[in-house]
C-alpha cells in the first residue's frame, strides 16, 4: 500500500475534513425525511414519487458503493474522494432547482452515485492512515460523524422547512462541501491498492440493474397491489439478475486471475457476513421509519416541518409499542416508542459493524469496506420501495372511496396530503378523518413487519453471529484473512 503524506496530528485533521463529507452524505439523508410532506405538495408528487425520492438516493449509493472502492484503490482514493465531493455540490444544486417530480429524482440519483463513492473511500483511508492501535478511536469518530447526522438533519431542515424556500434544505450542503474539498485537498495523503484491481462492468451493470428493477418492483407492488402482474415480473426478474450477478461473482473468484467487483471470499468469515447481513436489517427497519414518522405528523398531527424534526428526537436518542398507534395518540406516547426503537437502533448497528469491521482486510480495504457498506446501504431502499408499499396498501384499504366524485378518486388515493387536500376542499371532515385513519393503519402495518424483521433479526444474531473474539481480532495482530476466515468458522460451529 503506497501512503504519501503527513504523519501526527496532521492525520487528525485530515479524518476531521472526511468526517465532515460524512456528514454531508448522512445530512442529506435525514433531512428529506422531513422534507417529504413538503416536497408532496410544491413538487405536486404522488405517494410513488415520494418512495422514489428516498429510492433513487440510496439505490444509487448502495449501487455506487463497490464501483467507488475500487476506482479509489485502482486511481487514488484522493483523487475519487475529490470527484465525488464536487459531484456531490453539482448534485445538491440540481436538487434544490429541481422543477418537477421527474427531474428531482434524476438530480437525487446523481447525488446517490456521488456519495456511494465516498462512503467506502471514508473508511479506507482511515484504513491506512491510522496504526491498528489509533483505529478504534478513528472509526469512533467517523461513526460519531454519521450519527450526528441523525439528529442534526431533522432539526435544521424543519427549521429552514419552516421559515425558508425548501430548496435551503440541499443548498445547506454545499459550505460543507466546500470545507470538505479544502480538508482533502490539503490534509489527506493520497493511498491506493499496491496492485490495481479489476473494474468488472459486467458485475457493476448486473448487481445496479438487479437492484433497480426489484425496487421498481417493490413500488410497484404499492401503487398497483401486491398481485399485479407488473409488481411480479419485476420482482421476479430483479431477483433472477442479482443470482446471475453472484453466479458472475462466484465465476470470477474461482478463476486464475479473476478480479470480481465483489470479493465474495469476504463472506467466509462469521463476522463478516453477520456483522453486515444484522446491519441490513436495521437500517431496513430504521428507514421505514424515517420513511414514515414525519409524513404521520405533519399530515395526521397537522405539525409544521420545525415541529416534525423535533419529533424525530427521541428516535435518535418499540416498533410493536408503536403499531398500537392512532390517530389519536398523543405525544408523550409517541416519543416513548420512538426512544425504544432509537436505543435500540444505535446499540444494534454499531455492535454489527464492529463486528464486521473485525475481519475487514487492510490490503484491499476500499472494496473491503464498500461490500461491507454496499449490503447494508441495501436495506435503504429496499426498506423505502417494500414498507412503503405496505404503508400504501394499508391505505388504499382503509379508504372509502365510495361515493366521492370520479374526479376526485385517484387524486385521495395517490397520497394522504393530497387526500387531505380533497377533503378540505369538498369541505368535509368526515373523509378528512377517514384519510388520517387510513394512512395511521398503513403505517401500523408497516410497523408489524419491522417488528418481525426486527425479531427475525435477534434470532439470526443469536444463532450465526460467533460470540467471542479469537486471537486474531485482537488490536495488535494483522495476520492473514484466511487464518482468520478459519476461526470465525469454527466459533460459528
Amino acid at each position: 500500500m503506497t501512503v504519501m503524506g503527513g504523519a501526527g496530528a496532521r492525520k487528525w485533521w485530515a479524518l476531521a475534513g472526511l468526517s465532515l463529507g460524512v456528514l454531508a452524505v448522512g445530512l442529506d439523508a435525514t433531512v428529506l425525511s422531513v422534507a417529504l410532506p413538503t416536497l408532496a405538495v410544491s413538487l405536486h408528487a404522488s405517494a410513488t414519487d415520494l418512495q422514489w425520492f428516498v429510492s433513487a438516493y440510496t439505490l444509487a449509493l448502495a449501487v455506487a458503493l463497490l464501483p467507488g472502492g475500487l476506482l479509489g484503490d485502482r486511481f487514488g482514493r484522493k483523487k475519487v474522494m475529490i470527484g465525488a465531493l464536487s459531484l456531490f455540490g453539482l448534485g445538491s444544486l440540481a436538487c434544490a432547482y429541481s422543477p418537477n417530480a421527474g427531474a428531482f429524482i434524476a438530480a437525487r440519483t446523481v447525488l446517490g452515485l456521488a456519495a456511494g463513492a465516498m462512503v467506502p473511500l471514508v473508511l479506507s483511508v482511515v484504513a491506512v492512515m491510522f496504526t491498528d492501535e489509533e483505529r478504534p478511536r478513528a472509526v469512533g469518530a467517523w461513526a460519531a460523524a454519521n450519527f450526528l447526522a441523525l439528529p442534526i438533519g431533522p432539526i435544521l431542515g424543519g427549521w429552514l422547512l419552516s421559515n425558508y424556500w425548501w430548496g435551503w434544505v440541499f443548498l445547506m450542503n454545499l459550505p460543507v462541501v466546500a470545507i470538505g474539498l479544502v480538508a482533502v485537498t490539503v490534509l489527506v495523503p493520497e493511498s491506493r491498492a499496491t496492485s490495481r484491481p479489476g473494474l468488472d462492468p459486467v458485475g457493476i451493470v448486473a448487481s445496479s440493474a438487479g437492484l433497480a428493477v426489484l425496487i421498481y418492483g417493490f413500488i410497484a407492488a404499492g401503487q398497483y397491489g401486491w398481485s399485479s402482474p407488473t409488481a411480479i415480473f419485476a420482482i421476479v426478474a430483479g431477483v433472477a439478475v442479482l443470482a446471475a450477478f453472484v453466479w458472475w461473482e462466484l465465476r470470477l473468484t474461482s478463476r486464475p486471475g479473476g478480479q470480481p467487483l465483489v470479493d465474495l471470499s469476504l463472506f467466509r468469515s462469521a463476522r463478516f457476513s453477520w456483522g453486515t447481513i444484522l446491519q441490513a436489517f436495521g437500517i431496513f427497519a430504521m428507514f421505514g421509519l424515517l420513511f414514515a414518522a414525519p409524513q404521520f405528523f405533519q399530515a395526521v398531527l397537522g405539525v409544521n416541518a420545525m415541529g416534525s424534526g423535533l419529533r424525530l428526537l427521541p428516535l435518535m436518542a418499540g416498533l410493536a409499542l408503536g403499531a398500537t398507534m392512532t390517530a389519536a395518540s398523543g405525544t408523550a406516547f409517541i416519543a416513548a416508542w420512538t426512544a425504544v426503537s432509537g436505543i435500540g437502533f444505535g446499540l444494534a448497528l454499531a455492535t454489527a459493524a464492529s463486528a464486521a469491521l473485525v475481519d475487514l482486510p487492510k490490503e484491499n480495504a476500499g472494496v473491503g469496506s464498500a461490500v461491507m457498506q454496499a449490503v447494508q446501504k441495501a436495506g435503504a431502499p429496499l426498506s423505502a420501495a417494500v414498507l412503503g408499499s405496505v404503508i400504501a396498501s394499508g391505505y388504499h384499504s382503509q379508504l372509502p372511496v365510495a361515493g366521492l366524485p370520479a374526479a376526485t378518486v385517484n387524486a385521495v388515493r395517490s397520497s394522504v396530503f393530497a387526500g387531505i387536500a380533497v377533503a378540505r376542499q369538498l369541505g368535509s371532515p368526515a373523509l378528512l378523518v377517514s384519510v388520517r385513519s387510513a394512512f395511521v393503519h398503513g403505517i401500523a402495518a408497516m410497523l408489524w413487519v419491522s417488528a418481525a424483521l426486527a425479531v427475525a433479526a435477534v434470532i439470526l444474531a443469536l444463532l450465526f453471529l460467533p460470540w467471542r473474539a479469537t486471537e486474531a481480532a485482537a488490536p495488535a495482530s494483522v495476520g492473514p484473512l484466511p487464518d482468520r476466515r478459519e476461526s470465525a468458522h469454527e466459533r460459528a460451529a
